[in-house]
């Protein structure tokens, strides 16, 4: 259409006709009714062939006799040349055999575009490249109390199985299934985690099973499920809880470790159904699916934090939360739909919740978002990421971010100043 490097303003026409015209009616019209009308200096086909003037881009459309539509000229013009072309547009009352009118919408200065792109990047650079210089003192605190938490795994048994601090101390324990998992939640502030190390469950986890109350914590795949399986023939286990799919315990933050720990299920309800010949993270999948909104088991998370940062536990204490309870904060009482699986689903889940989902090609979910951290996560994305979904309206720079990465399609509440819509990417407004 125009290159947005070489011109400085775009001309936004509205055109109306009363009747059927087409394209080169239109271009026509605007060549044949304004030559000679302005001087020389200012002839649009010369304008043209010395590049001062984009080509003229025409969109319209023709319905019950009539012809509507929008018309676009790029100018290197100046700004007061640039006017005096729009306003000797507006002169144009024929298209064709038909009765037309012409009405200049605006005058958009690309440079200002530029501009905002400038000042965007600029405060990009300014944070990704001077990060470590402007570091805060609570940045600095935080990472050291993290180090610290590492750095307090210990091992426990004759076996010298990894586990956290508290694991022989405290009335509950969590078993997960190598020392990654245990350091992962040690980061989160859960210390009261052994690993199994293996799919033989050592002797320490048995005993440790029947002296507390238990939560075996592991991967939704097969590995997940073989373990799991010996630790409901051999221990005495009350709850268990999976990691979402495709994702490992040792890789989840904070928010989903929570999360999948309060969404745990019994382990009698496993038990019930595990003469089926079918994997058990698929069984705990479906209980969690069908019985979520009518009668969901969570579980309640006991923190111990004080104003030293102490690490906190997550008891295995279940607790019955009836069906009609309040929504969560930041999420309407609207019936979402569970586990999406499509780009639709996906876009009705997000709907009202201010946050952004970037989904994988398969439409699953690689990660969720708050608007502030997309604007960093965005141009760190790599290949697995197919598309983004924003409860948000997005601009030009957020498209044409999205088109760089590599991305097919981008979902948003609204597009707003889009000027270029780079070929490949899908725009879905919701």
């Amino acid at each position: 259409m125009y290159s947005i490097d070489s011109i400085k303003y775009l001309i936004h026409i509205h055109i109306e006709a009363e009747g059927v015209v087409e394209k080169t009616d239109v271009i026509g019209a605007i060549f044949g009714q304004t030559e000679g009308l302005l001087g020389e200096e200012l002839d649009l086909r010369d304008l043209q062939r010395s590049g001062r003037l984009g080509r003229i881009d025409v969109q319209i459309i023709s319905k019950h006799g009539k012809t509507a539509g929008e018309c676009y000229i790029a100018s290197s013009l100046d700004r007061a040349e640039t006017a005096i072309l729009a306003a000797a547009l507006e002169t144009i009352d024929r298209i064709g055999p038909c009765m037309a009118a012409i009405r200049i919408q605006n005058i958009e200065d690309l440079r200002a575009i530029k501009r905002r792109q400038i000042v965007e990047r600029a405060k990009e650079l300014l944070l990704e490249s001077f990060d470590e210089v402007g570091i805060s003192t609570y940045d600095i605190l935080a990472e050291v109390r993290q180090a610290s938490r590492v750095e307090k795994i210990t091992t426990i048994g004759p076996e010298r199985l990894p586990a956290g601090p508290a694991v022989l101390d405290s009335d509950s324990i969590i078993i997960v299934e190598g020392r990654a998992d245990v350091l992962n939640l040690l980061k989160c502030g859960i210390n009261n985690t052994v690993a199994v190390e293996g799919t033989k469950v050592p002797d320490t986890v048995i005993d440790l099973s029947y002296k507390k109350n238990t939560t075996v914590f592991v991967d939704g795949d097969r590995g997940g499920d073989l373990i799991l399986r010996e630790l409901l023939q051999v221990a005495d286990i009350d709850f268990v809880a999976f990691s979402p799919r495709r994702r490992s315990v040792e890789d989840m933050s904070r928010k989903e470790i929570v999360k999948s720990l309060r969404n745990k299920v019994p382990a009698s309800v496993l038990k019930d159904h595990i003469e089926k010949d079918e994997p058990i993270s698929d069984l705990v999948f479906e209980i969690e699916a069908g019985e979520e909104e009518r009668n969901p088991i969570l579980q309640k998370e006991e923190t111990n934090t004080s104003a030293q940062n102490q690490p906190e536990q997550i008891s295995t204490e279940p607790a019955q939360i009836h069906s009609e309870a309040p929504a969560e904060k930041n999420e309407p009482l609207l019936v979402k739909p569970e586990n999406p699986r499509t780009i639709r689903e996906h876009t009705e889940y997000m709907k009202h919740t201010g946050r952004s989902r970037v989904l994988a090609e398969d439409a699953g979910v690689i990660g969720d978002y708050s608007l502030q951290e997309l604007k960093t996560i965005l141009p760190k994305l790599n290949d697995d990421a197919a598309g983004i979904i924003v409860d948000a309206a997005v601009d030009q720079k957020f498209i044409d971010q999205a088109f760089a990465k590599g991305l097919t399609y981008v979902a948003a509440n609204a597009f707003e100043g889009i000027v270029r819509r780079p070929t490949g990417l899908r725009m879905i407004p919701f």
